[in-house]
């Protein structure tokens, strides 16, 4: 087969002062919002994407909001029987609203399209959906942090249950780190993993490939896996 990519806190009100009850010691520092229990609340309350990205895109406890341009949540067929999951979103992302448009995004449509797939095909079968960890650009692109993804997997696991894909392809070591609880995407490519009970395939993400491009050959056997799996099905 031919591949043509080969090449916050709140302050509270004052508390009332009555004799029977203690006040506050002085010095006490305010009440902080639990962000991951707020979003595990608002993300199961949505009933479908569209309600669910609402949600996304009103949620204000995470610190990326105010630095971003825009709320990245998806892109492609909601209806794919595969969903792409990278880490976030990068300046290109940032700027369009899109997840995977820049030269990594570019290069992921190439891999795609090398098997018969992408994220603009009709039929279901054919295409995919996609999204990341985070839907704000982190500062510098830098990795996202521990509490960051942590405040944003509710948002993950909902999707996914909305989307209902037949499986997942995490894209890189972030993707890995949230959704598998692991790191180390040379050792963990190509291996099946379970995601809320969906088959799971982490493979190296496309920025990855841009800067490492010997790195194409275990890639390009990664899709050929993927494919294999969705004809079994």
């Amino acid at each position: 087969m031919n591949n043509p990519w080969y090449e916050v806190v709140v302050q509270p009100k004052p508390a009332a002062k009555p004799v029977a009850k203690a006040e506050s010691a002085p010095g006490a520092k305010p009440a902080e919002i639990d962000g991951a229990m707020v979003a595990r609340d608002v993300a199961s309350a949505a009933g479908d994407l569209a309600a669910l990205q609402s949600a996304l895109e009103a949620f204000e406890l995470c610190e990326l909001k105010r630095g971003a341009r825009n709320t990245v949540f998806a892109d492609g067929n909601p209806a794919a029987r595969v969903m792409v999951i990278g880490e976030a979103p990068g300046r290109d992302e940032d700027i369009q609203g899109k997840p995977f448009v820049g030269r990594a995004g570019q290069l992921l449509d190439r891999m795609l399209a090398a098997i018969d797939m992408g994220r603009n095909e009709p039929d279901a079968d054919r295409s995919v959906y996609i999204t990341n960890i985070l839907p704000w650009r982190p500062p510098q692109n830098r990795d996202p942090r521990p509490e960051e993804m942590g405040m944003m997997l509710p948002f993950v696991h909902r999707h996914i249950e909305l989307a209902e894909p037949q499986m997942i392809v995490l894209m890189g070591n972030i993707a890995c780190q949230a959704l598998l609880g692991k790191r180390g995407i040379t050792r963990l490519r190509g291996n099946w993993g379970e995601v809320l009970g969906r088959p799971a395939l982490p493979m190296f993400h496309p920025a990855y490939l841009l800067r490492n491009p010997h790195a194409k050959r275990e890639a390009w056997a990664d899709l050929l896996a993927l494919q294999a799996r969705l004809r079994a099905l």
